[in-house]
């Protein structure tokens, strides 16, 4: 046990390495320093205020903790879906439909992306712009591109992305909030995503996903259009195996390339009809019941594309069903009740 003057040190110490933790000077990173050579060199950036930038980044060690830990990777389906598919989201989801019914429909049919799908992406990833994010982007992007190695190639390229994009947009890069990836706005769309694909969707000559649903419905919807939504067609069916069934043909990977015809031939049955030479992806998930047999489709894939798990693309296709059900009541009783 410690005492006195002990206890006042042993806090001392323990302040001091969480100060240093979370004051890292970027600056003086080597890597952050080609980086500022790049965007002065490439895009005639201020170098000095290239560095006060970094000098002002906060290394997180929680962000460091929650990308280790994403829920993808700790999580069966099971409990995974429980997270996001829940009649409160669902409940929320049916009221932001009824807010934005004109956008919404509009993003439809300009964009050829269904109404629930735009509404379950935004509901899985931010409860409809409840839960953006708290973490400043520019300490996220930092952080996770100087001193995570794993990935820190991609966080790199994000990083100068979104100073390729405050800039665009005349933001202060101190002040934007994210998630703990560097994800930001309705959608979370990383800064290459936003530079890509983020559109004004009002009219009002800026794109800004972070305050403007308008905008971020469009966006999402044409993030689905760029990656080839097939408006109309399934996504996802379940599948009944037999007891010889060929496990080997079973994916952990996203991309539909077995045919249905070669697993009809292997002991699967799809629930709905599918052409023999339609690409699919067998999965097995575990649910609360146990296994559970599925066949993603080419919108499925699509929707992996936001986010690269068999479960996010599964867990956003049924809370978008479970909106448009509601929703579908919703409107039916409102018309009852006119009549």
């Amino acid at each position: 046990m410690f005492k006195g003057t002990q206890k006042v040190l042993l806090a001392a110490c323990i302040a001091a390495g969480f100060s240093a933790l979370a004051s890292a000077d970027y600056s003086t990173y080597d890597d952050a320093q080609a980086l500022m050579d790049e965007m002065v060199a490439e895009h005639k950036f201020d170098r000095a205020e290239l560095q006060v930038l970094f000098k002002s980044a906060d290394k997180k060690q929680s962000i460091l903790d929650a990308i280790a830990r994403p829920a993808e990777k700790r999580l069966e389906w099971k409990d995974y879906r429980k997270i996001f598919v829940t009649e409160s989201r669902t409940k929320k989801g049916v009221d932001f439909w009824a807010k934005h019914k004109e956008t919404l429909a509009r993003a439809e049919k300009e964009l050829g992306v269904p109404a629930e799908v735009i509404v379950a992406i935004i509901g899985v990833e931010t409860r409809y712009g409840q839960h953006a994010g708290s973490y400043r982007v520019i300490d996220a992007l930092s952080t996770l591109a100087f001193d995570y190695p794993k990935r820190a190639k991609f966080f790199r390229k994000e990083l100068k992305q979104f100073l390729l994009l405050t800039h665009e947009q005349k933001q202060d890069p101190l002040t934007l909030k994210g998630s703990y990836a560097g994800a930001m706005g309705y959608g979370q769309f990383m800064p290459s995503s936003f530079r890509a694909y983020a559109i004004d969707f009002d009219g009002d000559g800026i794109a800004d996903i972070w305050n403007n649903p308008v905008d971020a419905i469009g966006s999402v919807a044409n993030y689905f259009k760029a990656h080839h939504w097939n408006y109309g067609d399934p996504v996802v069916t379940r599948t009944r195996v037999t007891a010889s069934y060929d496990a080997e043909l079973l994916s952990t990977n996203l991309k539909p390339t077995v045919s249905y015809g070669q697993l009809a031939s292997s002991g699967y049955t799809a629930l709905i009809p599918i052409d023999d030479d339609t690409k699919v992806l067998p999965m097995r998930l575990e649910g609360v019941q146990g296994a559970e047999f599925w066949l993603g489709l080419h919108n499925f894939y699509v929707i992996t594309r936001y986010n690269r798990s068999q479960m996010y693309s599964l867990a956003v296709h049924q809370l978008s069903q479970a909106i448009k059900v509601d929703a579908d009541s919703v409107n039916a009783t409102s018309a009852q009740k006119q009549y």
